[in-house]
């Protein structure tokens, strides 16, 4: 038997957490009864800067009860810091972590299929939606649009996978060692190496509030990930100005002869050949090429991408 911690980031989730508490504490209550786990294991919340009473919760749920522990980080991170602040706490106690929302649309009853994998020799564990029948068109859509998309630009993602993973100390230790700012998880989390298996599960409906990734923060995520893994972005506007370029050379033929034949206004040549030219294409680019040097940037300052506030825990004697 091993240590198992669960850890759940937060942000604004006061409607969800009493419910989630309670069902997260009756699924490790079962697996210790059963010898799954150590009777040491728990349940760590990691408070995101939430702007409600989450932190009021977590700090309840502590005192009523030591299985529960919580991370508080001073200002709102994101996601990913959050998740990636309660995996490093973690590993200090835990000999395997489980990750996943508090919304639990992760399905809690493939949690026994993660441990019989990771008894099995597997030191990651991914849980990998087998269906969305309780997601919209629109995001189904999007979701299967952003997997293409990652995984047609090289980046090694597993497809379906979200942040619903068991990873052992080792793993953990691993991924303490990639220092990246910009965090992209499910991306980092594949380059480890280490013996994986793989989950299915059904996502279920969130058991309430809603969610806190509308469509800026899923296509600033997106956008992290691919920046972050990928150069692919800067060699498509190297094409795409060739293209440009060409298609340029051939107007400017076009427009020269439009000219020796007289069948132009005064000031029409220079100014259609310089819409050709240059415009909208340099902009792009420079965009583009402008995010991965703010990328660098953010990297070379070496600022942390969390600070923990408050921490919430009891070691079991």
């Amino acid at each position: 038997m091993d240590t198992l911690y669960l850890v759940i980031p937060c942000y604004n989730e006061e409607e969800v957490l009493p419910e989630t508490s309670k069902r997260l504490y009756e699924k490790i209550s079962v697996l210790i009864e059963i010898k799954q786990i150590k009777n040491d294991s728990k349940i760590m919340f990691v408070n995101d800067g939430s702007k409600d009473k989450t932190w009021d919760i977590i700090e309840e749920l502590h005192r009523t009860n030591h299985v529960f522990c919580g991370v508080n980080l001073s200002k709102n991170s994101g996601h990913q810091n959050a998740l990636y602040a309660g995996l490093m706490e973690a590993r200090k106690y835990a000999d395997i972590v489980i990750s996943l929302d508090a919304d639990l649309q992760d399905d809690i009853g493939a949690i026994d299929e993660f441990l019989k994998e990771y008894y099995s020799g597997s030191e990651i564990v991914y849980g990998v939606r087998s269906s969305r029948r309780t997601d919209t068109y629109y995001k189904k859509t999007t979701a299967h649009l952003f997997n293409k998309l990652m995984i047609s630009i090289g980046v090694d993602l597993i497809y379906n996978h979200a942040d619903y993973r068991l990873m052992n100390k080792r793993a953990l230790d691993c991924l303490s060692n990639f220092q990246e700012v910009n965090l992209f998880l499910r991306g980092i989390v594949p380059l480890i190496g280490l013996r994986y298996s793989i989950v299915e599960y059904a996502r279920n409906e969130r058991v309430a509030g809603k969610s806190k990734y509308p469509l800026g923060k899923m296509i600033h995520l997106a956008w992290d990930g691919i920046t972050s893994f990928s150069i692919k972005p800067i060699r498509i506007v190297s094409g795409f100005g060739l293209v440009i370029f060409v298609i340029s050379i051939i107007a400017l033929i076009y427009i020269l002869f439009s000219k020796i034949f007289g069948n132009t206004v005064p000031g029409w040549t220079s100014i259609a050949v310089s819409l050709w030219m240059i415009g909208g294409i340099q902009l792009l680019s420079l965009g583009i090429i402008g995010e991965y040097i703010g990328k660098i940037y953010s990297e070379t300052k070496n600022r942390p991408k969390f600070i923990v506030s408050d921490i919430l825990i009891t070691k079991n004697e």
